[in-house]
Parts: structure tokens; sequence; C-alpha cells
């Protein structure tokens, strides 16, 4: 690099250029006098070199958010004169150097979400003039140095999501500057300490996800006053705790994952939030409609809950929600029509309650929201389709709606995930489906849906689907060829995503989305946020099963059970390199299961009962693990070990020879599809979205594109 040939040059900033390769060590030895030095968001990888920390001038250092890895070295404690040093989203692994207690004149101090291990060095604690010290998201172990509070000129302290036990220390009290304060996502265990309300100066206090617990007996009256306090998961008991009726200057309340109990105070809603998170408590009775007066309100997440009654009719007065979240409920009635008028509303989940009525809210085709989850519940009428042009996720399954399918929702031309099973939905289906081309995941499952399924040439533009349930119709025709072209189910499934703004994070989602669950036995459960799978069982379909389906190597799961299929299993089959589970039950399948079907690797079911096959059940490791003899029952004549039949030697067919092929594969899972309860990672942009997925009151800024393929 040129400049690094500049040896007067005191500031240098090539940051976010997305800058590639490693750092020269004999080019940085040239910038003698180097004052500051910013590459952060390039794409700069390997070792830091040390040269680098013989700069003796430099006071500013900042590579953050690139690949930089390995151990970081000890001879970055020669940067005597350094105020900031910032090595935030690497690789950098190993103990964070002793030497770093060099760092005499060090202020900030950030090696956030890196892979550091050990303990955190005690020699920290000589940097006295730190002001900000974020080791959060790395793998750091044991307690917390306990002379911590010598650094009294700190005022924001961040260690969350590491390996850290033990009590919080008591010398934290000496934290006199202290104003944010993140402990969450360790191992800390003992009683929260109720000293941490003395600090005058506290204003964001995260402690959630820990082996922490509260008193919430004690009578308090805290000398700080909270912007931000996380709770979550500290065994908080009874009441939501009324010193925070005082807290008047609370934006950021998350008491999720506790014991509480009572109704939602009239109080909690007269403080104005911004972002409440009571989920997963045992709150009951109506929600105060003063809630929804809030001018501020963005995030209101209660779902897990006994809330019920209707929800206020003035819900659509608190315009700036961006994140609805009140699943899992006892709320009752209509749906206010109000809930359109939020124009900022990015997710809605009002699923899994007794909401009932023939008119949803029509929202409009500018609308913002991105996620509709309105699943299992009791509305009906005609198919909703008045929602925005931005809509990505759609759950309206396990409803009493009622028609055909309209028209109307081709217009939703971005659309990932579609979901309404186990409606009354009558009709063909439309072609329209298969043409819109973001598509992941179809689930039209339990209906009465009739005619044949949709099949002409634009079903190879169809290249994102991954998921396709039609099973429980009434389907008829041939399965059309052409699925054998469908790219979501040849190659490795991508995560399902849902672009709206500026952020980026990574969500479990465990009550947000589609979720299906597996009902007896099959389908590993370790990420079915990546699974492909087809299940068009329980229908009409007859003639042959088409051989492209072989093709399908990404496949995990493939069901046509009860139809009327005949002819012999494809010995393409074979190809489903991926499959663990195949259902041809209840068919008129003849001929031989083909011997390929013995070759696969990740088979564990594979259920052909009640079918006309003969000949031998297939040789090999995962065939010989299936012990269950109803997988094979009702046949002509098959024989294998599996069924305890012996098979004879004399009119087997040949073996194949060497090299040759003769693919056929499967497996069987069944699933259930149901309108909520997922577990299962979503990559979704959306501004906000953090504060109550993560249980953090912070924002963290968008990865840049350039990191998505990280570990995290």
């Amino acid at each position: 690099m040129p400049l690094f040939h500049i040896r007067s040059l005191a500031t240098l900033d090539i940051s976010s250029n997305n800058i590639e390769g490693e750092i020269s060590a004999s080019g940085v030895a040239n910038l003698t006098r180097l004052v500051s030095l910013d590459m952060r968001e390039n794409r700069f990888n390997g070792s830091i070199p040390s040269q680098l920390f013989r700069l003796r001038y430099l006071s500013y250092l900042d590579l953050s958010s690139n690949l930089f890895s390995g151990v970081l070295s000890t001879d970055v404690g020669y940067l005597q004169n350094l105020e900031v040093l910032n090595l935030d989203d690497n690789f950098l692994t190993g103990n964070i150097p002793a030497e770093i207690g060099n760092l005499t004149n060090l202020q900030r101090l950030s090696l956030h979400q890196n892979e550091f291990s050990g303990e955190i060095p005690d020699s920290v604690l000589n940097v006295r003039e730190l002001r900000y010290l974020d080791l959060s998201s790395n793998s750091l172990s044991s307690d917390i140095p306990a002379e911590i509070g010598s650094l009294t000129n700190i005022s924001t302290l961040s260690l969350s999501k590491n390996i850290l036990t033990g009590e919080i220390p008591v010398s934290i009290r000496k934290l006199v500057k202290l104003e944010t304060l993140q402990l969450d996502n360790n191992r800390l265990s003992g009683e929260i300490p109720l000293w941490l309300l003395d600090i005058n100066g506290l204003k964001n206090l995260n402690l959630g996800r820990n082996n922490l617990s509260w008193n919430n007996s004690e009578k308090l009256s805290p000398k700080c006053m909270l912007s931000q306090l996380s709770l979550k998961s500290c065994h908080v008991a009874g009441p939501i705790p009324y010193w925070l009726s005082n807290q008047t200057s609370l934006n950021f309340l998350d008491i999720s994952e506790n014991n509480i109990t009572g109704t939602f105070p009239l109080w909690l809603a007269e403080l104005d939030l911004g972002t409440i998170i009571l989920s997963d408590n045992k709150l009951t009775g109506p929600l105060p409609p003063r809630l929804f007066q809030s001018l501020d309100l963005s995030v209101v997440a209660l779902s897990r809950n006994n809330f019920s009654g209707g929800l206020p009719e003035n819900i659509g007065d608190a315009n700036e929600i961006m994140i609805l979240m009140l699943a899992n409920n006892n709320f009752s009635g209509p749906i206010p029509k109000s809930i359109s008028n939020i124009y900022r509303l990015l997710l809605l989940d009002l699923s899994r309650n007794h909401f009932s009525g023939n008119k949803f809210p029509n929202f409009s085709p500018e609308s913002m929201l991105a996620y509709i989850d309105v699943s299992s519940n009791k509305l009906s009428g005609a198919v909703p389709v008045n929602f925005g042009v931005t809509t990505s996720i759609l759950s309206l399954g396990q409803n009493e709606f009622t028609g055909p399918l309209p028209q109307n929702l081709s217009k939703l031309s971005i659309v990932e995930h579609l979901d309404l099973h186990n409606n009354r939905i009558t009709g063909e289906i439309p072609n329209y489906l298969f043409q819109i081309p973001t598509l992941q995941v179809l689930n039209l499952r339990n209906n009465s849906l009739e005619g044949l399924i949709p099949n002409d040439d634009r079903l190879s533009n169809f290249t994102s689907l991954r998921i396709l349930d039609l099973s429980n119709n009434n389907l008829s025709g041939k399965i059309p060829r052409n699925f054998g072209n469908l790219k979501g189910m040849i190659e490795t499934p991508k995560t399902l995503s849902v672009t709206v703004d500026m952020f980026t994070f990574s969500i479990e989602f465990s009550d947000l989305i589609l979720n299906w669950k597996m009902s007896i036995q099959g389908v590993s459960s370790k990420n079915l946020g990546i699974y492909s799978f087809l299940d068009l069982s329980r229908n009409k379909l007859s003639d042959e099963i088409p051989t492209t389906l072989g093709g399908l190597k990404g496949l995990k799961l493939l069901n046509i059970s009860r139809n009327n299929l005949h002819g012999r299993i494809p010995s393409s089959f074979g190809g489903l390199e991926s499959l663990e589970s195949l259902d041809l039950s209840y068919n008129n399948l003849s001929g031989e299961i083909p011997k390929s079907l013995g070759q696969l690797q990740e088979i564990g079911i594979l259920d052909v009962s009640n079918n006309k096959l003969v000949g031998p059940i297939p040789k090999g490791s995962q065939m010989e693990r299936m012990n269950n003899p109803d997988y094979f029952a009702n046949n002509s004549g098959l024989c294998g070990m599996q069924i305890q039949v012996p098979c004879d030697i004399t009119s087997q067919p040949p073996e194949l020879s060497p090299g040759a092929k003769d693919y056929t594969g499967s497996k069987e899972t069944w699933f259930v599809w149901e309108g909520a309860g997922i577990g299962y990672v979503v990559g979704i942009f959306i501004a906000v979205l953090a504060t109550y997925i993560s249980g953090y009151h912070g924002i963290a800024p968008k990865r840049k594109q350039q990191h998505n393929f990280r570990r995290r």
C-alpha cells in the first residue's frame, strides 16, 4: 500500500473501503510518526502485525469489523500513548494479553465479539484512565476481577455474553461514574445486590440471563434514575416491582422470563415507555387503554402470559409502534380496525389467542408491515389480502377462513413465507402462487383445495421455494415433472430472510413464525430453519412418480403417501443425498425397492407400507437400523431382516456391478404444521427489533455485508 511509504504521515483513515488482504508488516513499520490509524470496516485478514504495536506515537487505533485472526501480540503493551483501542468484531483468539495493563493512558478498550478466552487479566485494573471497557461476546471465564471497582473513571462496563461465574463484585459500588453496566448472558450467581441502585449516575442496567435472583420483597428507593433496565430471567416473582413507578426516565424495560403475577398496573402504562417486554410471565387481566396513549411506544412484547379481554380500541393511537407481540394469551374479540393506523408497524404477532370476526383490518399498500402472524385464532371470512407490498412473512394458518385463494395475494410480490394451513379454503391452487420468485415457504396443508397442481414451464423460474406442503387436500392428477426444477430443493437451503431496514440480526423465533413440529420421529431438529421438504400426502394424486424428483438433492423430507400413485419407485431417488425421511405408504406402487436406497447416508425412515412391493429390502448401514416392521407392512412379497422374512437367494436379482448406479432415496418424518411455535433461526433486518429478541437494550449497528458468513 503506497500510503505506508509516507514516513511523515500522522493520521490515516481508510475505513469502510472493503479493502482485502493482510497488513504489510514492513509497510506499517515505516509509519513512525503515525498518531491515528482507522482501518475499521474492511476485509483485512491474517494476524495483526506486531510492528504495528511499535508505533510509539500512536494514540488512536481502530481495526474493528475486519477478519483478523490469531492471538493478540503481547507487544500491544508498547503502545504507551494509546488512548483508544478498538478491535471489535474480528476472530482474535487466545487470552487477552496481560500487557494491556501497560497502557496506562488508555481511555477506551473495546474487544467485543471476538474469540478471546481465559480470565479477564488483573492487569486491566492498572489502566486507571479507562472510561469505556467492552469485553462482551467472547468466551471469557472465571470470576469478574474482585477489584474491578478500582477503575473509578469508568462510565461503561460491558462484560455480557461470556462464561463469567461467581457473584457480582462488591467493589462495583465504588464506580461512582458508572452509567452503563451490562453483565447479561453469563453464569453469574447469587442475589442481585440492591446497592447497584444506589449508584447515582447509573442509567443502563442489564443483568438478564444469568443465575441471579432478585429479592422483590424489599422496599426500594433507588438513588439512580434508570433509562434502561433488563432483569430478564432473574427469578423475579410476585407483582411488577412497584419501585419502578418512580423511574420516570425509564424508556426500556425487560423483565421477561420470570414468575411475575398480577395484572398490568396503570402506573406502568403511565411511565410512557418506549420498549416494554413482559413476555413469559403469568400476568392476567386486560391491557389498560392508557398504554397506547404513549407517543414514544415502539416495542410491546407481552407474549406467553394469561392476558385476556379485547384489545383496546385506541391501540391505533400508538402509531410509533414497530413491534407488537401478543402471542399465546387469551385475548378475544375482533382485532381492532385501528391497528392498521400504526403506520410504522413492522412486526405483528397475535397468534395463538381467541381473536374472532370476519372483518380483518385493512392495511394500506404503503404499510411497512413485513411480518404478520395471526395464526391459531378463530378468524373467519375470506382470506385477507390488504397488506403492504413489503410483506415478507404472512401466517394465517389454523383459523376459519373460507373461499378460494384471492387474486390479490399476487400483489405480495416479495413474500417469502406464506402459511394458510388448517383453514377451509376451497377451489384450485392459482398459478400465480408458483410465480412469486421470492417465495421460500408455502403451506396450504389441510384445506379443501382441489384440481391439478399448477404445472407450467414457469416453475423453472420458481427458484427460492424450499418448503412446500400441500398435504391433506383433494388435489388430483399427476405430480408435476417440473418439480424437479425447483432450485430451492436442489441446492443447500438458505436461511429465510426478511429485508426491512438497516440493521441485521439473527433471531431464534420461539413464537414468531410458521413453526412445524414433529409428531412422531424422523428429521433431526438441529436446524429446521434450513430444511427443505415436499409434502403432497393425503390427496388424490395418480399416475407414476416422476423420476425428476430424484434430482432434488437438498430435500430432507419427501412425503407422497396416501395417494393413488402406481408404478415403480424411481431409481433416481438414489440421488436424494440429503434425504432423512421418505414416506411412500398407502399407494399402489409395485416392483422392488431400488437397492440404491441402501447407499443413502442420511436416511432414517423409509415407509413403504401398504403397497404392492416385492423382493428384498435393500441393504445398507442406515437401512439395517430401520427395525420397525410397520414401515414395510402389507406388501405383496417383501423380504429382509427388518420384517424377519428371509430372502430366497436364488430368486434375488443380480448385484449391481461396481460403479453402476441404481438410485433410490428415502426417509420419513411426519410434520404437523402449526400456526406458530417454531424455533427456527431467521435472518431479519429490522431496526429496533433487537430490543425484544435479544433482550438487550441497545441496537447494535449493522454488521457489514462482508461478515454475513460469520459463525455468529
